[in-house]
């Protein structure tokens, strides 16, 4: 695998099914456009009477843990970078186990070959012993060669985009970075990146802190990078992934993204390519797409 210069962001590459061609006619909306005007004062109940929603204002008021439990959206501040690269380092390592167990059921053909390994070995030394000691060792191998690739990836990642989110995600036009703050932390994050040839923005870099998943915080992420693409009119929004748990791909199917197409085999940033490397890692590559508009 060729090393990749430094100005290349090292990530995924999104692929659509077809290239929309013409680029957008309208600006990219500011930051400051995209939160729009508060709404203006409700009028006051006539004097003895309560509004309806008083009670409800004052328990939400009253109520301590709604409070803490309200999750926080805005872009990304300087101050929030060891706590974003933390997040993306914990998301990205969480998937070496991932890739090198519970992938391995979506390789049918891998799982015959470590079968006929075990076979031949027993074939060959009648040994019960070694024949227990086969499995250990196949997923012993599974699990370093995924772990070598990953952080490699990993690696180049924290080098290139996630080193800089300043200049690679805030300062263009049509890209941002956002994070979820609750209770005053960030606890998750996602950026969006637009690609002026086709007309789409590119949905990467999503992960939420571990013991604060099922709350909602990646749905409305995933929302926020939505309403971008909608306000500067987008056509359509992308995302690939690697992701072995179903529970992230219903996540992209709740949004409404739909699956385009799929890649066995697929060769992530840091892989060499060796004969033992495609023995013991192999990874599946998913393309998202959600259409916005026709162009």
């Amino acid at each position: 695998m060729p090393v990749l210069p430094p100005a290349m962001v090292c990530q995924t590459k999104i692929v659509a099914d077809e290239e929309m061609p013409g680029a957008k006619s309208d600006p990219i909306v500011s930051s400051s456009q995209m939160w729009p005007p508060p709404p203006p004062p409700a009028a006051q109940p006539p004097a003895g009477t309560s509004s309806p929603a008083a009670p409800l204002e004052a328990a939400a008021a009253g109520d301590p843990r709604r409070k803490r439990d309200a999750v926080f959206i805005r872009e990304f501040e300087h101050s929030d970078r060891e706590s974003v690269r933390r997040i993306f380092y914990e998301g990205i390592m969480e998937r070496i186990p991932n890739t090198a167990f519970r992938g391995l059921k979506q390789q049918p053909r891998i799982i015959l070959l470590y079968l006929s390994l075990t076979v031949m070995c027993f074939y060959l030394t009648e040994s019960l012993l070694l024949i227990c000691c086969v499995p250990i060792l196949l997923l012993g191998s599974r699990y370093h060669y995924s772990r070598k690739v990953i952080v490699s990836y990993l690696e180049c990642a924290l080098q290139t985009d996630m080193s800089d989110i300043e200049q690679y995600y805030m300062k263009p036009a049509g890209s941002c970075f956002w994070v979820a703050v609750l209770d005053g932390n960030v606890v998750g994050i996602v950026a969006a990146r637009g690609n002026e040839e086709d007309n789409t923005v590119e949905l990467c870099r999503m992960s939420v802190d571990f013991d604060q998943r099922g709350k909602g915080i990646a749905k409305a992420l995933g929302r926020k990078v939505l309403e971008f693409a909608v306000l500067n009119n987008y056509s359509a929004v992308v995302l690939g992934t690697t992701a072995v748990k179903m529970a992230a791909h219903k996540l992209y199917e709740s949004l409404g993204f739909r699956r385009v197409g799929v890649t066995d085999h697929y060769v992530l940033p840091g892989m060499t390519l060796s004969a033992l490397e495609k023995v013991f890692f192999q990874v599946r590559y998913h393309r998202y797409r959600l259409h916005l508009r026709e162009e």
